[in-house]
């Protein structure tokens, strides 16, 4: 009888330790509802790329740096603190009641978990402007053209109804808009299909 309590003692107490490892399941509600918020997705982003444990400070200063569009030294000291504050505060311990960080917070230290990585497919990469996107430029040309095409119809210098003009207009951008989406996949006839 002895024997058989030490057996359930030990089976409660390997219960336990099972049930302090491995963080609770999230719905898909908790899933966007932790994701919802841009600030969350970066400290998610940096830390599940980072292989130690990093410090809150450094972390602040990218999420500020990401948000702001600059590098972590043209930063100022508000735009800093601001960030720091809101993650010491909130998003930090949300994500680590929620196993997806561990938080030191004695220690202003922040470190990945196994579930992390779960959240992989649910993050777009920190996307740097493409400096080879000439898709911008494109549409300013357009409508720079466009632009001076109702100018000189307007003034008379050109003998066109405003009608035409219009139609002109339309045309082009419906060509540039047709285009881009054209070259980007996203408007690809066996996608529209399929649904």
């Amino acid at each position: 009888m002895s024997g058989r309590n030490r057996m359930d003692t030990a089976d409660e107490s390997a219960r336990a330790s099972d049930e302090v490892e491995s963080p609770p399941e999230l719905s898909l509600d908790d899933i966007y509802h932790l994701l919802q918020t841009k600030r969350r997705r970066d400290v998610i982003r940096y830390v599940r790329d980072g292989e130690e444990p990093v410090r809150l400070r450094e972390l602040a200063e990218q999420v500020a740096a990401w948000e702001q569009g600059t590098t972590v030294e043209n930063l100022s000291s508000s735009e800093r603190q601001r960030v720091y504050i809101s993650l010491y505060q909130s998003h930090l311990p949300k994500l680590d009641n929620h196993g997806l960080i561990d938080y030191e917070k004695d220690r202003g230290v922040v470190e990945a978990t196994p579930q992390t990585a779960q959240f992989d497919s649910y993050l777009e990469p920190a996307r740097e402007p493409d400096p080879s996107d000439q898709w911008p430029r494109r549409y300013a040309a357009t409508i720079a053209l466009c632009t001076l095409l109702v100018g000189t119809t307007a003034a008379g210098l050109v003998p066109v109804s405003g009608l035409v003009t219009t139609g002109i207009v339309l045309v082009a951008m419906s060509v540039v808009t047709g285009a881009h989406a054209w070259s980007t996949g996203w408007l690809n006839a066996s996608d529209w299909l399929d649904a």
